[in-house]
């Protein structure tokens, strides 16, 4: 009931003129249209990601980022808290993983790979404090942060500072066109070879599937970080973990042959059923990026469909649920207009507006039964290419309010001429929220 208060609350917002944002008096008298709303959400899960793993942003952002959600009526906060750039959340036990792990040496300039290295350390992270404060004031906006941390890919960060947790501590860790920053070369030439990544894309550096104490460190995280966070699922990640090491690695073979695998995606599917058992035994269900499909499902998984729906299909005929979040519709780090050489500096690809207003999250090829496996979807904001608040902001504003309604309205309800009406409306207020939003939608309209 107080869910549908809140959303009430919302909608009363949203009747009212815009100028009511700015927290001043109006000398006209308020009048809101003489109407009765009846209305419920589509779907259940009604998600926006933010990563702060490449870039960091301050507490206030974040609450700033959840009051946004609130007000489109969405429900879910996916918060990418670990990456190969960054570990951002403290854990008490290893102090290291945001004491090292937690700061870049330096990050490549320009796009991937890059054209030099900016030689600036980088970084920041949210104590335990800070995480609880920010989860608190969210559950008031009934928005649920989910946590994610990644495995068995994208953990250079936490290598940087346990090297134990590589296949092969020894080895120095590579960027990509050798556009590493000097001081992390000088560590490397003076006896430290792993360091915190500089650079992005898919690094073959992951956490080693053969060793124990792998496990032991991330049940030893976990053990911290589901405490703080109310949410009944845990990310685990599970993307874009390369094998070239597994192959290699003598351990990463042992365990293989010791548990009758047949190959390293095998091992990738015992990795994450392991942890998955781990997991529901605190109370929790995790959540994976499509690539947890390999080798075979983890028994109660939650799968994360991003290439394409083919992942969520596939897991929704498994009778598994299904959150949609393909990059064709929901990746708010592509460009929004095709004139790149005025935008913003971003990952690539292309995504307008009417595209994400446009999406259905129910595939065609589900069946009524397999249907009800679709919780919803999630726009995902990657910040590689956003390096500050303002940039979130105009990657992220107007798309999430598409994906809003995508998500809320009933499929049948939505037209793409109102919707634009209706966005002039809104577009004003963001303007008094002081919300850097793209334009493009007021072109040649």
């Amino acid at each position: 009931m107080s869910t549908g208060v809140l959303y009430a609350i919302q909608t009363l917002r949203q009747l009212m003129p815009p100028a009511i944002e700015s927290g001043t008096s109006l000398e006209a008298e308020l009048s809101i249209p003489a109407v009765v709303i009846k209305d419920e959400p589509r779907f259940a899960y009604r998600g926006m990601m933010l990563d702060v793993s490449r870039h960091f942003f301050p507490v206030s952002f974040v609450k700033k980022y959840i009051d946004l959600i609130a007000l489109h009526k969405m429900n879910t906060l996916h918060w990418h808290l670990t990456e190969d750039q960054a570990w951002r959340i403290e854990i008490k036990k290893y102090p290291r993983l945001t004491e090292v792990g937690a700061f870049r040496n330096g990050t490549i300039i320009g796009h991937h790979p890059g054209t030099a290295n900016d030689q600036e350390v980088y970084g920041g992270f949210y104590t335990q404090e800070e995480v609880k404060d920010i989860v608190a004031y969210a559950s008031k906006q009934h928005v649920t942060i989910i946590p994610e941390i990644e495995m068995p890919g994208h953990g250079a960060a936490a290598i940087a500072a346990y090297p134990y947790l590589s296949c092969f501590p020894e080895e120095p860790t590579s960027v990509f066109n050798d556009m590493m920053s000097d001081k992390s070369r000088e560590l490397q030439q003076s006896g430290t070879p792993k360091i915190v990544q500089e650079t992005w894309g898919v690094m073959d550096d992951v956490f080693c599937g053969g060793k124990e104490s792998t496990f032991a460190f991330l049940q030893d995280v976990l053990d911290e970080v589901i405490p703080l966070f109310p949410s009944k699922y845990v990310h685990i990640g599970g993307d874009e973990s390369p094998k070239a090491n597994w192959e290699r690695c003598p351990n990463c073979q042992a365990r293989i042959k010791k548990e009758k695998l047949n190959d390293e995606h095998e091992l990738q599917s015992y990795f994450v059923q392991r942890m998955e058992k781990y997991i529901n035994g605190k109370g929790k269900q995790i959540i994976g990026w499509d690539e947890i499909l390999e080798g075979g499902l983890a028994p109660n998984a939650t799968v994360m469909s991003w290439r394409g729906e083919k992942g969520g299909i596939e897991a929704a005929k498994q009778h598994h649920d299904v959150i949609m979040t393909p990059t064709t519709y929901n990746y708010f780090d592509y460009y929004q207009s095709e004139d790149t050489e005025n935008e913003p500096l971003a990952i690539g690809g292309f995504l307008p507006l009417e595209k994400v207003y446009s999406y259905n999250p129910i595939p065609e090829e589900l069946d009524k039964e397999e249907e009800r496996f679709v919780l919803g979807a999630q726009g995902n904001v990657w910040t590689e290419y956003m390096k500050t608040e303002d940039q979130v902001e105009y990657m992220t504003f107007p798309r999430m309010a598409a994906l809003s309604e995508v998500v809320w309205s009933p499929q049948e309800s939505r037209s793409w001429e109102d919707f634009k009406e209706r966005l002039e409306h809104l577009a004003k207020r963001y303007y008094v929220l002081d919300i850097e939003y793209a334009k493009h939608f007021m072109e040649n309209w």
